[in-house]
């Protein structure tokens, strides 16, 4: 069994913050594999299903961002997980928007879901790092996260989820690398073998000198 941990802040007001992309992440993984419906539990939302014939736990801590930890833990105890089962999905503002990668273990880097997490179950758990990019200055990350994505960066948004959803099954597996390269089919999609690059012209021929030569000049130098 796997617990998928999404981060976020419950309610309509932070629904499309770009601190919420976690919580995208889960709804677009439970929309695309016929999970159950959403239902309160682990001061949380969960949801059921199986990915590619691993059960899999859908979480959305419900607690706010700061308490995260409190929801990851409950749900750990319960279901007797360790955190090699648990792979969280963040927002990473040290990540262009449109790149993301897989990590184990390590730093919390100032996030405070994680830093929550940390305090709760350790941080040897696997953790998604969607990037969001960074508005330039340490004094504008509290504004910048908790504003929605801008209509411009809906196109990206949309291939980085749904290149989730594909990938899903293959990190249920644990296979990381299987699961980038279905994101990057989504966001960066190989060009069709099909298209041949444009043929240049042929060059024109070159016109023949022009013969100057006079009519008795012509035969007399057929007979050299």
């Amino acid at each position: 069994m796997k617990l998928f941990v999404g981060l976020g802040n419950p309610g309509a007001k932070y629904a499309h913050n770009r601190h919420n992309i976690g919580f995208m992440a889960m709804d677009q993984i439970a929309s695309d594999h016929g999970f159950a419906p959403w239902r309160g539990k682990f001061q949380g939302s969960v949801s059921e299903g199986t990915l590619d014939g691993e059960k899999v736990i859908l979480l959305k801590p419900e607690t706010f961002m700061n308490l995260s930890g409190q929801s990851v833990g409950e749900a750990m105890r319960f279901y007797k997980l360790t955190c090699d089962d648990v792979t969280v999905f963040h927002d990473e503002l040290d990540l262009a928007p449109g790149k993301l990668r897989v990590k184990t273990a390590g730093g919390h880097a100032g996030h405070n879901g994680l830093r929550s997490i940390h305090q709760h179950i350790t941080p040897e758990y696997h953790r998604v790092r969607m990037g969001i990019g960074h508005p330039g200055h340490k004094d504008a990350v509290a504004g910048y996260v908790l504003r929605d994505f801008a209509k411009a960066e809906a196109g990206w948004l949309d291939d980085v989820l749904r290149g989730v959803g594909d990938g899903a099954p293959e990190l249920a597996r644990g296979d990381s690398g299987k699961f980038m390269n279905a994101v990057a089919l989504r966001v960066a999609p190989p060009r069709s073998s099909t298209s041949r690059p444009k043929s240049k012209p042929a060059p024109e021929p070159t016109p023949e000198p022009e013969d100057t030569r006079s009519a008795m000049q012509k035969l007399m130098d057929k007979f050299k």
